[in-house]
């Protein structure tokens, strides 16, 4: 049995004038965790079309323990720390992928 990889999903709200804050706390948390944590494969921040303050943040981990690992250690809470205090509202999820599309070559 192969170990299947995991989505993390956080939606989040931030008051549009925390706005600069949360995208400066969020790209300080990515580039660390991109260039170290185990397991951790890919990341994305996305603002809702319709509504401003309305975030998700997404990420993929090699596998569910990976991400818990990560999510247990005090680094992880001290790094995002700044994030949360942006905050108005959040929820988080957790996904185990279970089937996905081929990545396709673009020229």
């Amino acid at each position: 049995m192969s170990v299947e990889r995991a989505r993390i999903v956080f939606l989040v709200r931030v008051a549009e004038d925390r706005t600069a804050d949360f995208l400066n706390a969020y790209e300080a948390v990515r580039h660390l965790v991109a260039e170290g944590v185990p397991g951790h494969l890919v990341d994305q921040v996305c603002r809702s079309a319709a509504d401003p303050e309305q975030w998700l943040i997404t990420s993929e981990w090699e596998t569910l323990a990976d991400f818990e690992a990560w999510e247990r250690s005090p680094e992880h809470r001290e790094l995002v720390r700044p994030m949360r205090e942006c905050f108005s509202d959040a929820r988080s999820l957790r996904f185990v992928i279970h089937a996905q599309t081929p990545e396709v070559a673009r020229v």
